[in-house]
């Protein structure tokens, strides 16, 4: 997972990647910690989901950007278009469905 730390580089990748997972978290949040990892195992089963993780303490306007409202948060982006989202407390297995979806989806 690729760390960023501008919107601009947040906006790029959403404009040249097919599928965009961010992760949005803070560092003094504890479930940010456990679910990251987490996160990182279930996109190693999606490898052609590009992914990346921003610090919402070092971007205070990514808040605005995305209506973000608490960490964690997971979005899952389609040609820069958002298709879902998980915040706070993200069940892992529900995560998966999603993604497996979207990507069975995609390759039809």
């Amino acid at each position: 997972m690729e760390e960023v730390h501008s919107l601009e580089t947040i906006k790029a990748t959403l404009a040249g990647e097919k599928m965009v997972l961010l992760y949005i978290s803070r560092r003094n949040c504890s479930v940010c910690h456990a679910l990251l990892p987490q996160v990182k195992g279930l996109l190693e089963e999606f490898q052609d989901i590009k992914s990346i993780h921003a610090d919402a303490e070092e971007m205070p306007e990514i808040a605005g950007e995305f209506s973000i409202f608490t960490v964690p948060v997971v979005i899952v982006f389609v040609e820069g278009k958002e298709m879902f989202r998980k915040a706070r407390f993200v069940p892992i297995e529900e995560l998966h469905s999603q993604i497996s979806r979207l990507v069975k989806m995609l390759d039809n």
